[in-house]
């Protein structure tokens, strides 16, 4: 069987001893090797620091919106529900990818069972599809807030938020459960090893020794489907979110509305601009740099989980105010 060019790619990447034992026929290998950033390997404790750093302030900043969020019964309504939902699923998300890329910068432990290979790829896309839905979601509240806010408490309750919770739920794990059971069944041969931080989809998918169009052409269609029906209805209800805006009085009325949906627009640009712009790039980037590639590869699941709690904490003002009680009753 004839190597890829990925695979040669991959290969001379190595040394002579790991490409050599690395690189046996099999048809499921029991592990795959993670290189972490290929080509930045003595620079690894150096790039942990962000990479920790931007951990770090996920696990804390989420779990402050949820115990905020928790405690406070007057942000126990449609918005701050979603907010918690988008924590959870940051929390997830992070520690889907951290602790093992930690893991290979701190102690080069670079081996993977192959079955938990494809359990972290299907954890980090279906979260990452959990994310998508959420902003959907948060949309629609927004929209219902502004544009029929005597209907708010009506349209969206208790009931309905849990159903459109339980339907982004359920659309993340269906939708990405194809992802690991076609790359289960690809025959694996020649090089069993991954240049990247985690088991990313397309990373797996092309060390395999047979014909991946299925994989590829599924991947392209989650990326499109999915993702620009998302943007679809989020860009259809700011529309009419604009709308109503620009036809209030006044213009502290307008920014004062504006206002409560800007940490929204914040965070849907802070995961959607890199995420679309690095799987395009994985896909269509074959002249890119590599390490480039896993340094991209790795911003848009890391940096999104780091900024939500910053950004709703900051702009959002029920939260911010309850965040100063907090910490100004600590200090009485």
């Amino acid at each position: 069987m004839q190597e890829t060019p990925f695979c040669l790619r991959v290969r001379h990447l190595l040394p002579y001893s790991m490409s050599d034992s690395n690189t046996t026929d099999f048809t499921n290998p029991s592990t795959f090797i993670l290189l972490g950033i290929p080509g930045l390997e003595v620079a690894h404790v150096w790039i942990s620091i962000p990479f920790f750093t931007m951990y770090a302030i996920a696990i804390l900043g989420n779990f402050t919106i949820l115990f905020i969020v928790k405690m406070e019964p007057s942000l126990h309504g449609p918005m701050y529900y979603f907010v918690c939902m988008l924590a959870v699923t940051d929390l997830v998300l992070s520690t889907s990818i951290l602790p093992k890329t930690l893991s290979i910068f701190w102690f080069n432990s670079r081996e993977i069972d192959f079955s938990a290979c494809l359990t972290q790829m299907y954890f980090i896309h279906s979260f990452l599809a959990m994310e998508s839905g959420i902003f959907v979601a948060m949309a629609l509240d927004r929209y219902v807030a502004i544009c029929h806010p005597l209907r708010h408490s009506t349209i969206l309750t208790n009931p309905v938020v849990a159903k459109i919770g339980l339907t982004v739920v359920l659309r993340g794990f269906m939708l990405m459960l194809p992802f690991p059971l076609l790359a289960r069944l690809w025959p694996y041969c020649r090089i069993n090893i991954i240049p990247h931080t985690h088991c990313e989809h397309i990373a797996v998918v092309k060390l395999a020794c047979a014909d991946i169009r299925i994989s590829n052409y599924y991947g392209l269609f989650v990326l499109f489907f999915l993702t620009g029906l998302d943007v679809f209805f989020i860009a259809v209800s700011y529309s009419q979110i604009l709308k109503a805006i620009f036809s209030l009085s006044t213009k502290d009325a307008r920014l004062k509305t504006f206002g409560t949906c800007s940490s929204h627009l914040c965070v849907i640009l802070a995961f959607y601009i890199p995420g679309l712009f690095s799987l395009l790039m994985q896909r269509f980037g074959d002249n890119v740099a590599l390490h480039f590639h896993v340094l991209m590869a790795n911003m848009y699941p890391l940096v999104p989980p780091m900024l939500n709690p910053i950004i709703y904490g900051v702009r959002t003002r029920h939260i911010r105010d309850r965040l100063l009680r907090l910490f100004s009753h600590k200090r009485t």
